[in-house]
């Protein structure tokens, strides 16, 4: 199966320059964007902490978070970017992807924009077992 890409924009929240423009992987299997810690830095996106992820060949790396507003697909959002080394491709990771509305056909490699996103109240639940 192939690897679906979209054009994303980088930016620290409520800037308008510099930004940090690329063709990112679209990865539902990712949570959170990746870029390249010195892109990052150049434009300004200071670490916020570190957090412990599991890469696809199951190893574990820690790496720094920052955080960033996302633009792809003529929408907006912001979120978690992972200081990512300068080999690793730039990642669009599936809670930007939820954030905004967009799902992705897996078949036909395609992203797709949800008709709205739920706004609304949900009722209590019971608890489990209960």
């Amino acid at each position: 199966m192939g690897t679906t890409r979209v054009t994303v924009t980088l930016r620290v929240p409520g800037t308008t320059e510099p930004s940090f423009e690329a063709d990112f992987i679209v990865d539902t299997g990712a949570t959170d964007c990746v870029a390249p810690a010195s892109r990052l830095g150049a434009i300004g996106v200071h670490p916020v902490g570190k957090m412990t992820y599991q890469l696809a060949d199951g190893s574990l790396h820690e790496y720094e978070v920052g955080i960033v507003q996302i633009e792809f697909m003529g929408e907006i959002t912001a979120g978690r970017v992972v200081f990512g080394p300068e080999t690793m491709e730039p990642i669009l990771g599936v809670t930007a992807l939820e954030s905004v509305g967009i799902t992705v056909d897996p078949v036909r490699r395609t992203l797709h924009r949800v008709p709205a996103l739920p706004l609304r109240r949900v009722d209590a639940v019971a608890p489990l077992g209960a």
